[in-house]
């Protein structure tokens, strides 16, 4: 295909007159704001690439932290940093690894790709996106500020009570990790759930799940393991930090609790953690190598059940890093036999790339050299996992460098390499240029050597009995040249890594310009400009192949040109595609908020309310949180039917399609579904933990009586089930085209929230519950208060739905808002019954 090239962009055949008319048009609507403004872009290639860059320096941070460690470590008795400065150090290279860096980077790779490669021209909640990456941002930079101040935590990345109870660890340390960790995952969370309702929901016309590029695939399998698995160690960090602050009892075995209780918490996040980075790296290399090899990939469906089954099995690992904390021996054969079986869906992708290679004509460029390491490395890391599933050997290195190096294979070759073949595979795309082979090549070929050079020879260590997380050692105990050796390749990786960083950097000013698909790939993101236009595509093609280049590859002229669908932008929306989730059949056309504030604003706020909390300024963090209300309550307001957003019922394109908001099945409402289900894996979570003190915690003291009463709690669910009912009555009158009644039906609704919240809030102050004596009192007492928080918005909401009756945005020409507020009545009923069964009837049923 011939190609012309602009000063700032490589573009497919020029379209002409009419078609440069119409880039002007999409450019007017979709261009971000310049100076100042361009703080409130909500576009995703821009919030994206602000994940990635900045994901990058704090891997640089996180990087120089390793080196103080390795140097530290180099010799005995080596005096280079002392035991709190290492403590810190390795708590926060961990820490700044897993959670600021191979999460987000990967989640910004995919916020730039997917739209791009599913024929979308955004995400479908915009100023989530941009809510996410400053709330990553701010977080970040107040946990990694602890280090200029001394402060950092010192307990390990994985902040194991009671070493960070405030007894072990009394300064703010560990309150740097509880509260900017946590501000962090409302980042990782937010991107989840958008990233999979965006791939369910926004997919090119026609493109069924069985052709979505296997990328998105394993991106949606990692998106609901991150609304699953993030859940329980928001929640164990939430109940850590009550008890450090306000002195709630959770995990002081000496008052009904158990510090056990933090370890599943932690691990039912920690182990999914790994496969939720490896996934992305795996969906990265089945994109790679069928461009490289030159042939479809071998056994598409088959790599599609593998990604499934690891997502769903990776959830019944979490004791497999507990083996030598006492469980009962049936419990380990379990835990051991599903640690050994996760390979076997790992071993099915591992195979479908090498038999893609071995039958096709692989070209092996700068991208394919970090697809070979990653075969190599993470066929090695894969190897001593299934030797670390053996319990036996398991209590033999447990806790020594063995394990170290273990999860450096595992984690940098099966997320770092992937990652790094990705960016050199799509740099043409954020650039358009190419990147030098050369010195890409002599980056890689340090990173790999090095990388070996420290981590094989660790797993020698290890076997030699050297304990993890010691800061020195002694002369004579054979760890001595293996440290050595180690620490002289880990400084050799590290000239690796900063000549591939510097090879990225130059490419950008240096590099020749790159063609247009110039890897003949054959995904749908090459059909755009490179880099791409803030609205990727001036006309959404409908696609029935999971080959779109290889196929027709016109497309990214005919694309250009508007030759599909929404290319009439002259009514000022930004608009995209809604599909059907399984088959893609176009079902509506979606509204896209325009550049806002908001997210910036509320994200600011939220930093206030970390800061505040930090310093123990309650009532200065109360009034954070209100003001954190009054702008999530704003920007909520801002959505639907509302004259700002854009659109009435009777306008939209193409013929025959409504907008969204004019609806019964928005974009809106799966989000909600998929906030309720991360909602739910944090309740669930609280309620295993009540069990599992119930059962295990050796203090665990119950009254005789329950402090809960006998019908409050009834009564509450009563009051939510009505009121639930009467949101299903509206939603059916709203499907019958009625709007008579509306306002009642929900003022109605209001009032059953009224009473509930009344009844927890009731409960909250006569109950006789002393949280600060007993476990047990403790977790009734924050099962009480989430159930009050949920209780109240469900009221605010519903309020809401009823003004904006009154104005006219709602009602049987905007029907879909009510339907997103049912959803989160009915969790929070749902809820507030499995409370009375589970923090009431069952203890009554088993009282003595």
């Amino acid at each position: 295909m011939s190609t012309t090239t602009t000063s700032k962009h490589n573009t497919p055949q020029p379209p002409g007159e009419q078609g440069r008319a119409l880039h002007d048009r999409l450019e007017t609507i979709w261009r971000n704001p310049t100076g100042w403004g361009a703080l409130a872009s909500v576009n995703h290639s821009t919030i994206a690439l602000r994940f990635m860059v900045t994901g990058a320096v704090f891997f640089v941070i996180a990087g120089l932290l390793a080196m103080l460690l390795r140097a530290q470590l180099a010799l005995p008795n080596h005096g280079f940093i002392g035991a709190e400065t290492y403590n810190q150090a390795f708590t926060m290279h961990g820490t700044i690894m897993m959670f600021l860096f191979a999460v987000p980077i990967l989640q910004g790779l995919a916020a730039y790709l997917l739209p791009k490669m599913l024929g979308a021209r955004d995400l479908v909640f915009p100023r989530l996106s941009a809510f996410g990456y400053w709330c990553y941002l701010f977080g970040g930079i107040i946990f990694t500020s602890s280090l200029l101040f001394g402060v950092a935590p010192n307990a390990g990345w994985f902040m194991y009570t009671p070493l960070s109870s405030n007894v072990y660890s009394p300064g703010i340390n560990a309150d740097f990790w509880l509260l900017g960790i946590t501000f962090v995952e409302i980042s990782t969370m937010a991107a989840g759930i958008e990233i999979a309702v965006s791939i369910l929901r926004t997919r090119a016309a026609g493109m069924g799940l069985h052709q979505m590029p296997i990328f998105a695939w394993a991106m949606l399998v990692t998106s609901l393991m991150i609304v699953l698995g993030f859940p329980p160690l928001i929640l164990g960090s939430i109940l850590l930090e009550l008890e450090r602050s306000a002195g709630w009892v959770f995990f002081d075995p000496t008052r009904g609790g158990d510090p056990l209780l933090w370890a599943h918490l932690f691990w039912l996040f920690g182990h999914p953690e790994v496969y939720i980075v490896f996934l992305p790296a795996a969906g990265v290399v089945s994109t790679i190598v069928p461009v490289f090899a030159r042939r479809p990939l071998v056994g598409y469906r088959w790599v599609v059940v593998s990604l499934i089954s690891i997502g769903f099995i990776s959830f019944g690992l979490w004791v497999h890093h507990m083996f030598t904390l006492g469980i009962p021996a049936l419990a380990q054969a379990f835990f051991s036999a599903a640690s050994m079986l996760v390979g076997i869906p790992t071993g099915v992708q591992l195979f479908a790339w090498i038999a893609t290679l071995w039958t096709g004509r692989p070209v092996w460029r700068a991208p394919m050299l970090w697809v070979g390491a990653f075969l190599t490395v993470f066929v090695a890391g894969g190897l001593t996992g299934m030797m670390l599933a053996l319990v036996p050997f398991n209590w033999q290195v447990h806790d020594t460098h063995f394990v170290v190096a273990h999860f450096h294979y595992v984690l940098v070759g099966g997320m770092l390499f992937p990652l790094l073949a990705g960016i050199y595979y799509w740099l043409p795309h954020f650039s358009g240029r190419m990147p030098s082979e050369r010195l890409s090549k002599i980056g890689f070929w340090l990173t790999f050597v090095g990388f070996n050079g420290t981590f094989l020879i660790m797993h020698w260590t290890g076997l030699l009995g050297m304990p993890r997380r010691v800061y020195t050692f002694d002369t004579g105990l054979g760890w001595d040249l293996p440290n050595l050796i180690s620490s002289i390749f880990s400084f050799l990786m590290a000239f690796g890594v900063a000549t591939v960083l510097l090879d990225i950097a130059l490419h950008f000013r240096f590099g020749r310009k790159a063609p247009t698909n110039p890897w003949g790939a054959d995904t749908l993101e090459w059909a755009t400009s490179t880099p791409p236009d803030s609205y990727n595509f001036a006309s959404q093609p409908a696609l029935k192949t999971r080959h779109p280049l290889w196929d027709r590859p016109d497309l990214p002229t005919s694309i250009a040109e508007g030759r599909h669908a929404l290319a009439e932008p002259d009514h000022g929306r930004r608009e995209t595609l809604g599909t059907d989730p399984v088959s893609g059949r176009v079902r509506e056309v979606l509204l896209l908020p325009k550049n806002s504030w908001l997210p910036l604003i509320a994200s600011l706020l939220l930093s206030g309310l970390c800061l505040a909390l930090l310093a123990k300024q309650y009532v200065l963090a109360l009034a954070f949180v209100v003001l954190v209300v009054i702008a999530l309550l704003r920007w909520s307001w801002l959505n639907g039917a509302h004259p700002d957003v854009g659109g009435d019922a009777a306008d939209a394109r193409p013929a025959g399609l409504k907008l969204h908001p004019f609806t019964f099945d928005g974009t809106g409402l799966w989000g909600m579904w998929f906030t309720m289900l991360a909602d739910g894996a944090l309740y669930g979570s609280l309620i295993f933990g009540w069990f599992f003190l119930w059962t295990v915690a050796p203090a665990w003291a119950p009254p005789a009586v329950s402090p809960l009463g006998t019908w409050m709690l009834p009564a509450a669910t009563v009051a939510l089930v009505v009121g639930r009912g009467l949101l299903h009555r509206l939603n059916r009158l709203l499907r019958h085209a009625q709007e008579r009644g509306l306002a009642m039906l929900l003022w109605s609704t209001v009032l059953c929230g009224c009473v509930a919240s009344a009844l927890f809030a009731e409960l909250l102050a006569t109950a006789p519950l002393h949280p600060t004596r007993s476990a047990h009192d403790a977790m009734l007492a924050f099962a009480l208060c989430f159930l009050l928080l949920h209780s109240a918005l469900a009221t605010v909401l519903t309020g809401l739905q009823a003004a904006r009756v009154h104005l006219g945005y709602v009602g049987k020409d905007a029907p879909y808002e009510p339907g997103v507020v049912t959803a989160f009545w009915t969790f929070t009923t749902g809820a507030t019954a499995a409370a009375w069964l589970a923090f009431a009837l069952v203890p009554q049923a088993f009282a003595r």
